[in-house]
């Protein structure tokens, strides 16, 4: 019934890794939505909005590939554990000082350097970490899978988080985010993954590693093509969920409720996308779902702004959230497959770096944008040039779909 789905779930340390890491990403939404409504009661300023959104990413940008050649060096399980702890203690001090009145926007700004630099040293090795806790037949459904759960949280995570700030304030949010953060540090020392035999070798040999593994992911012609179309999407699509908070309040004159109703859905969308993928179960056809996913982004993104209605805009939102999540996690899925597994995180954190990297400069531009042109038009644009860049992959797909495909 459920397809390659349930197989995965049958695997014990893999079905308890993504409950606990479930919870975790709802927490980890309700801080983003937290953390972006906070900015804007205290500046009321998109160029805010894109400069917290900016230092909470950019880190995945400057460490994440640093972070993939250290897990492929000294373990995922260990670096999580590590990396998770310190967010959680970061989480709880932010939280502390919120409900104590005495947040500055300079402190929300701090809090989003950490915790965006503490979540880039550990992506790279959840993301591998899923390919030790499930056999190989069962990875597909396992990305998927934890795809879903992820999209999932953007639906849950924004709801619980939007309910809580209309009748208990931001510290209220915070303080629920800092302890779904302290159980997933206890489900990992409880988890068990089939790691291979790390030997790391010298550490001064690390900033090779780092280069092999781009010069890898860069020189394959298919890899290469699918981190293009991530990067574009990136920069042109993903902004819209940081500034997100100013469209609700802007374009329809709403508060926290109708930011809620917006990001809701898109997860929705979402995480129906990441279900169909995990119970489609296979990787033919992947690639030229991934190119139309643009095209339907772009339309979609350009009609939102057109919508008199808030809830046709949610709409809207809705397929953006369900074609950005078909074009995110069949790419995971192809690259997962094709790639070697000496090289499995450094490749992730390409993946990483371009896919939830580049969106930090996409925000920090349409923020600046914004605030002369309007976030109607910007957003608008934005799709307008996604489905120029859906004209160019198109042919591109056709050439590479063999290659990539041939593991499925």
């Amino acid at each position: 019934m459920f397809g390659g789905i349930g197989r995965a779930l049958s695997h014990r340390d893999y079905c308890l890794y993504w409950a606990s890491n479930g919870i975790t990403t709802i927490g980890r939404w309700m801080y983003r939505i937290a953390i972006g409504w906070l900015t804007w009661e205290l500046t009321e300023s998109t160029t805010w909005l894109g400069i917290i959104a900016f230092a909470e990413s950019f880190p995945l940008v400057v460490f994440s590939v640093l972070a993939g050649a250290i897990a492929d060096r000294i373990g995922y399980i260990r670096i999580t554990i590590l990396a998770q702890t310190a967010m959680a203690a970061v989480a709880i001090v932010f939280a502390a000082v919120t409900l104590f009145g005495s947040i500055t926007i300079e402190l929300v700004l701090i809090s989003a350097v950490l915790i965006g630099s503490l979540e880039s040293l550990t992506t790279p090795a959840r993301m591998a970490l899923v390919h030790a806790l499930v056999p190989k037949q069962d990875l597909s459904a396992a990305i998927a899978l934890g795809s879903a759960t992820f999209n999932a949280a953007r639906f849950v995570g924004p709801a619980i988080a939007g309910g809580l700030l209309v009748w208990a304030g931001t510290g209220a949010v915070l303080a629920v985010v800092a302890v779904t953060f302290v159980q997933f540090c206890v489900i990992l020392l409880i988890v068990k993954a089939d790691e291979p035999e790390r030997t790391p070798g010298p550490w001064r040999d690390l900033v090779g590693d780092m280069v092999i593994g781009i010069r890898y992911g860069f020189g394959h012609p298919g890899i290469r093509f699918l981190l293009i179309m991530l990067g574009m999407t990136g920069l042109l699509i993903r902004p819209v969920i940081e500034l997100m908070p100013g469209f609700s309040a802007e374009v329809f004159d709403r508060g926290a409720d109708g930011l809620a109703i917006l990001m809701s859905v898109l997860g929705f969308g979402a995480m129906i996308s990441c279900i169909w993928i995990g119970m489609r179960g296979r990787t033919v056809g992947l690639t030229r779902l991934v190119t139309v996913s643009l095209l339907a982004q772009g339309i979609a993104l350009i009609l939102s702004t057109l919508a008199g209605d808030i809830w046709i805009a949610a709409a809207c939102f809705g397929v953006v959230g369900f074609a950005m999540l078909v074009g995110g996690v069949g790419s995971q899925t192809l690259m997962q497959s094709a790639v070697d597994s000496g090289m499995r995180a450094r490749v992730m954190s390409l993946f990483i770096v371009i896919s939830w990297g580049l969106p930090a400069f996409g925000a920090l531009a349409a923020g600046w944008i914004a605030t002369f042109a309007g976030l109607p038009l910007t957003i608008a644009a934005g799709g307008v040039l996604t489905i120029v860049l859906w004209l160019w992959a198109r042919p591109q797909a056709e050439k590479l779909e063999t290659d990539l495909e041939k593991t499925g």
